[in-house]
């Protein structure tokens, strides 16, 4: 916001000048001229001191000397005039707001404003921090879930501690429901963004967080008694009585309460009547005052000369106007309603009209009253003529009426206290009570009257019960009858004043007597003096009291009767009145002096008070206030002519101190006044005739004075005023009043220009002065408020383009405003002054470290912007693109300042091209905007540069990593892989960058197997893996060059896993060549583990070499992915044939050893001889099955080891399927050599072992039947059988227990 340069020094300045112009107008005879246009207080032509420069329009208020040099150059007795000045025209101000506040007859207080809130003060922010931080560290007894505790810490930190919130608060446009609303704008977006959870709305959710910020918010106080203090405050701000608003204007105009007293009697302000006739007599001033004018050609100076005589009749109709609504009033408040008649509203025109002498006549019926009399009767005392035991009562009547019986009561205590109430419309009626006592004899027709008493009441006569004495009849023993008895007559509303008076006129009252005369108000502006005859309800003459003027005349020596005189004057008619006493001769002419709305009042001669013969003791209350008013000095204020004080000036004081008064109470009011201040200043400005163009101008420059000072001013009230001044100077008022004043354009056109300057300096500080969005919608106002000040006039709209241009330089303006602000905000929380100093100096990694965070901050600014202000501007998104554009490109002096520091490879920078593109690659207005392209342009070769190093590390690792493996498993490296960085690689003199952390791959989930791969695949297959995640999470916006990146890098793991699969075949076979092939046989973990790579190699291709994009893939890359999965699956092939034969080897050996035992060898003929011949004599023991079982212990550990360490089931199962029938096949080629002749005995049994139990362990590894029961199997099952049936029959002690047939008793070798 603009600096502030306003104080309170200042403004007691401004106000001490506008008083010497005020009290000068007071002063003269006529009427000052009117001030000179001045844009606010502290702009006065002529300051003392001053440059002599005037006050300035939209630009920069010009400099002038401090308050206190100028008050410390000024003489004692120069400081104490101005104080007084000022105390005198606040004074005189005060009289006329009272008279407003006493009677209003034109406005009233309006109940349809919006209701304001309490506002924050920076002791209750800091109470509210201490809270919320108090609830985050857990010192609070509320319970909430980390969901919750995330958003208040979230509300805590980017809004609490706010420095544009402090600001906002010290200012006063801030209050707790602003502090509610930013929360729970906050809660919508995270509550909305949670997963569903059954049973629990999302609703119920953002009821209990909000239910949870007010239990935090309200802290330990009472809730029930912060509801009726808050209900009690509400209450005060919609509605004031008078009570109230005296004493609110006495603190605005700073008035004493003693002088609110001197002044609140002396005015009269509870008496009606006088206010009433006050405004009588000024109403008639202002039209006196509009003919002056009208005649001496004296007018203001307006845009057009054809404005003169309208803006007489403007006046006229104002004032016109003012009467008829003060006709309209009730004739006195609280009392009955009083009727208008038709005649007295027609009147009214006639009266208004100077000078006409058709003047309808009142007749005698207009005037009848109505009057509410009380007679209670007491006791009566004096009755001896009556026995003790009689039975005695009495009546009562007015003549006229009904009549009235009391209870009866005995003679010996004949009291009562018994009430008639009776009506009458005789000013003067007559009263009859009566004693009367039952009748005793059988022929009497009515009671016997015991006396009477005859009374004339008047509405002045004492109320209280007194004794009347009785007349009674004639020869009566009651000759001292009395009765106590009070009579009250109620005064009607209307009747103003009554009495005895002489009276002697031209046209009535022609003979000089003593009669009852009563003062009746017809209506507001109709008062007649009427005489009453007794039991009459028509006066006998009336005499309508417009146009005469009443006065104090001496005493008329040829006139008998009456001793106090004075007369009522009109052109052509005299009227002589006379009281018996000063007392009431003064309250007389107090009440015809307001009945006839004179501007002369009455002063009594001073030497009539000598004629008073009670004394000086009986002045009027009136007097008594008059005349300690007068002794303090003000009674000059009193009696103050207000038509001829400067009415514009005097509002001009008043509306600003109400507006500064508003702005420190306790309410959040933004400019707007409260329903009773907008009541007053209503008031006084249709009483006293204040032109609306001058008040909303007078408005509108304190209002953007406060605004310029940093207050918070709701630009929906700017708008109104400005629309309301605009529409006047271009003749377009809704209220038809066409005259402008050549001040009043002048002053419109310099406000114009410093409003438009004004919005222009909030729109380019729109994220502190209107911070998070509050006031709500009060940034949308002002760019509608812009568009209508751009406006030439109030018809033709600005063409869209303009007001474009205009918001567009504005926000041009805030882009470098707020990344400057916020550039030194990030060096005041980021490093300390010291290192400051020297940032120009820091290492390359500290100047990354502080842009990264200067780019999180302006990520943060730009997201508030959208949530907060993005609405306001969605007449024009791409401004608002604009202004961002233009904020990045602040930004990138510094981005590319600090990546120019960096060192040649070094890739620390890579985080903050993913900070900024995750950002910009989500706002539609911004990706692949300037800045964007910018960035992608600084980080292409650094990607580039990365992905080539790495290839070549990669490539490197391979090839030493296979030269030194020793196929050992790798187990269980997933757990530190998140934190794992890329290994150095020695031949490269750079070091590799750290890979941000990520989730592990589901590939993954195999490391967890109890073996695997070997480190160099393992470490191949992670840094790929790891490679095209960093890249995959770097979001390249530019669609060709990810392509690029990703065909790049898929290319890459083909290739790479290609040369591992190729030197993994190599090893194998090279392992394969020297492993054994007798039965001690077992296959090396080591082989294991070449298989698993391969098997992985599998797996990983299928990742590491499939361009993502479905059917968008290039079909080169389906094609080079399809040549990786055949050499995989082709040297998979290769190696489960290595390793066939090599098992196949090994039977081949045992059937080797089995040869031996064929009929015909020279071996066979030996071992059988040799048997024979040593079973004649020993126990011989038979061969045993050590080389069957031997194989088959080969077969089953080899089983197991495949089955435990290879992870590819599928490949297993291939391995023991050709396993199994490369088995049988070489059994049978074996047998089939041996067709012609039998086996030994030896030999069939130990084939026979092998074949079942081959046939029986391959089929529990899962081997197919079709595979188990093929051909071959089938032919030697056959050739088996047979040998074993003739080996039954040729030898005596059978084959022991082996046989070809299923059983399960066979014995397990």
């Amino acid at each position: 916001m603009l600096d502030p340069s306003s104080s309170e020094e200042e403004s007691d300045e401004g106000l001490e000048e506008e008083s010497r112009e005020v009290l000068v107008a007071a002063g003269g005879s006529q009427r000052a001229p009117p001030a000179p246009a001045r844009e606010g207080r502290r702009e006065a032509p002529g300051r003392a001191g001053g440059g002599g420069g005037g006050g300035g329009g939209g630009a920069a208020r010009p400099g002038s000397p401090s308050p206190s040099v100028l008050s410390d150059g000024r003489d004692e007795p120069e400081r104490q005039l101005d104080e007084e000045q000022e105390r005198r025209i606040r004074l005189q101000l005060y009289v006329f707001v009272v008279r407003c506040i006493a009677y209003p007859f034109n406005a009233k207080q309006p109940t349809d404003m919006a209701r304001r809130q309490q506002k924050l003060n920076k002791q209750q922010l800091q109470v509210l921090k201490e809270r919320f931080q108090a609830f985050l560290n857990g010192e609070t007894q509320i319970v909430a879930d980390e969901a919750f505790c995330n958003a208040v810490r979230s509300y805590y930190e980017v809004f609490l501690k706010s420095d544009r919130v402090a600001r906002m608060v010290q200012s006063g446009g801030c209050s707790a429901n602003d502090f509610r609303e930013v929360f729970k704008k906050n809660i919508e977006k995270r509550v909305r963004s949670l997963p569903e959870i059954d049973g629990l709305s999302k609703e119920t959710v953002l009821s209990s967080w909000i239910a949870k910020y007010d239990a935090i918010y309200r802290g330990e106080e009472d809730l029930c008694k912060q509801t009726n203090r808050m209900a009690l405050s509400a209450v005060s701000e919609l509605i004031l009585s008078k009570e109230q608003l005296y004493e609110m204007f006495q603190q605005i105009l700073g008035i004493k309460k003693l002088e609110h007293q001197l002044l609140y009697n002396a005015c009269q302000l509870d008496n009606a009547d006088e206010q009433a006739a006050q405004i009588r007599r000024e109403l008639d001033g202002r039209l006196q005052l509009a003919e002056k004018m009208a005649k001496e050609r004296k007018f203001p100076q307006f845009i057009a000369k054809d404005m003169e005589n309208m803006y007489i009749e403007e006046l006229r109709s104002s004032v016109n106007l003012l009467m008829a609504n003060l006709e309209s009033l009730p004739v006195s408040k609280g009392g009955p309603e009083f009727k208008l008649q038709k005649l007295k509203r027609s009147q009214n025109s006639a009266f208004l009209d100077i000078g006409d002498e058709n003047e309808i006549q009142l007749s005698r019926s207009d005037v009848v009253l109505s009057f509410t009399l009380e007679i209670v009767i007491m006791e009566v005392q004096g009755l001896k003529s009556v026995a003790p035991n009689r039975i005695v009562y009495c009546t009562m009547e007015v003549e006229g009426g009904d009549k009235l019986q009391t209870d009866q009561a005995e003679a010996s205590r004949p009291q009562w206290g018994t009430q008639g109430d009776f009506t009458t419309t005789h000013p003067r009626p007559v009263v009859k009570v009566k004693l009367f006592t039952e009748s005793t004899g059988v022929l009497a027709l009515e009671d016997k009257e015991l006396g009477r008493v005859i009374l004339y009441p008047t509405s002045n006569s004492p109320k209280s019960a007194e004794f009347h004495r009785m007349v009674v009849p004639k020869n009566s023993q009651d000759s001292d009858l009395k009765i106590k008895l009070a009579v009250r007559m109620d005064k009607p509303p209307h009747m103003k004043h009554s009495g005895y008076l002489y009276a002697l006129g031209q046209k009535v009252w022609k003979r000089w007597k003593k009669r009852y005369f009563v003062l009746v108000q017809v209506s507001q502006y109709t008062f007649a003096m009427c005489s009453y005859r007794e039991k009459k309800s028509e006066p006998q003459e009336l005499m309508q009291l417009e146009g005469y003027t009443v006065d104090y005349t001496d005493p008329h020596p040829g006139l008998q009767g009456g001793r106090m005189f004075f007369n009522a004057v009109k052109e052509g008619d005299t009227v002589v009145f006379a009281s018996d006493d000063e007392q009431d001769r003064v309250l007389w002419v107090q009440a015809m002096y307001r009945a006839t709305g004179q501007s002369y009042k009455p002063v009594p001669a001073i030497q009539s008070q000598k004629l008073n013969p009670r004394g000086g003791t009986l002045h009027t209350d009136a007097q008594l206030h008059a005349d300690r008013f007068q002794k303090h000095g003000v009674d000059e204020f009193i009696s103050a002519n207000p038509c001829k004080l400067d009415h514009a000036l005097l509002f001009r004081i008043l509306q600003r101190q109400t507006l500064d008064h508003r702005l420190n109470d306790s309410y959040s009011c933004l400019g707007w006044f409260s329903p009773g201040q907008v009541f007053v200043l209503d008031e006084y400005c249709a009483r006293y005739g204040v032109r609306g163009c001058h008040r909303h101008l007078c408005y509108l420059t304190e209002l953007m004075e406060h605004s310029e000072s940093g207050a918070v001013i709701d630009p929906t009230l700017l708008h109104y005023s400005f629309a309301f001044c605009a529409s006047h100077v271009h003749g377009n008022r809704p209220d038809g009043i066409g005259t402008v004043s050549v001040e009043e354009k002048e002053r419109f056109e310099e406000i114009k220009e410093r409003l438009c300057f004004l919005l222009e300096n909030q729109i380019s500080h729109f994220r502190y002065c209107f911070p998070f969005g509050r006031p709500e919608g009060a940034l949308k106002a002002t760019l509608s408020l812009l568009e209508r000040v751009l406006m030439k006039d109030i018809a033709t709209p600005i063409p869209a383009e303009e007001v474009k241009k205009v918001v567009r330089k504005c926000l041009e303006k805030a882009a470098l405003i707020n990344y400057t602000r916020l550039t030194e905000y990030a060096r005041i929380e980021g490093p300390a002054e010291k290192e400051t100093e020297t940032m120009h100096q820091a290492s390359p990694a500290r100047k990354l470290e502080d842009v990264l965070h200067l780019a999180e901050l302006c990520i943060e600014v730009l997201q508030q912007n959208e949530e907060h202000h993005a609405e306001a501007f969605a007449w024009w998104p791409d401004l608002l693109a604009e202004h961002a554009e233009t904020f990045w490109a602040l930004f990138t002096v510094d981005m590319d300042a600090a990546l120019e520091a960096q060192p040649q490879d070094s890739w620390d920078s890579f985080p903050l091209f993913q900070l900024l593109n995750n950002f910009l690659r989500n706002d539609t207005l911004l990706c692949n905007g300037k800045f964007h392209k910018h960035l992608q342009d600084i980080f292409v070769p650094l990607v580039v540069r990365y992905v080539d190093l790495m290839e070549s590390s990669i490539a490197q690792s391979i090839h030493r990593g296979f030269e030194q493996e020793t196929w050992q498993p790798v187990k269980n490296i997933a757990n530190s892989l998140p934190n794992v960085a890329l290994p150095k690689v020695p031949s490269l003199p750079l070091t590799l960058p750290q890979i941000p952390s990520f989730s592990a791959p589901p590939w993954m989930a195999s490391l967890y197997e109890p073996t695997n791969g070997s480190a160099t695949s393992e470490d191949l297959f992670w840094k790929l893996d790891a490679l095209q995640m960093f890249v995959c999470d770097l979001h390249w916006p530019e669609q060709e060059f990810a392509h690029h990146l990703e065909q790049r890098l898929k290319l890459m793991a083909s290739d790479m896993i290609e040369a591992c699969v190729k030197r993994t075949r190599t090893a194998l076979e090279l392992t394969l060549q020297k492993a054994s092939k007798t039965t001690d046989l077992r296959i090396p973990a080591s082989v294991c583990t070449m298989f698993n790579v391969l098997v992985d190699a599998k797996k990983q291709s299928t990742k590491l070499c499939a361009l993502d994009g479905g059917e968008q893939v290039s079909v080169g890359s389906q094609q080079y992915h399809s040549k990786i999965d055949d050499l995989v699956d082709n040297t998979v092939k290769d190696i489960i044939s290595m390793l066939v034969s090599k098992f196949v080897a090994v039977l081949e050996g045992v059937l080797s050893k089995l040869s031996r035992y064929d009929e015909g060898t020279f071996f066979s003929s030996i071992l059988s001889f040799t048997v024979k011949a040593a079973a004649k004599y020993v126990d011989v023991p038979k061969p045993g099955m050590d080389l069957a079982d031997t194989y088959i212990m080969f077969v089953r550990q080899n089983q197991d080891i495949l089955r435990e360490k290879v992870n590819e089931e599928m490949y297993v199962e291939k391995l023991f399927d050709q396993w199994y029938s490369s088995s049988m096949k070489v059994i049978c080629v074996w047998l089939a050599d041996r067709l012609d002749v039998q086996l030994h005995i030896y030999q069939l049994k130990t084939l026979i072992k092998i074949v079942k139990k081959t046939y029986r362990d391959f089929r529990l590894q899962g081997v197919l039947e079709g595979t188990l029961n093929s051909k071959t199997y089938d032919t030697l099952h056959r050739r088996l059988t047979v040998e074993e049936a003739t080996a039954s029959v040729s030898e005596g002690g059978g084959l022991q227990g082996i046989t070809m047939k299923d059983s399960d008793a066979e014995e397990e070798g």
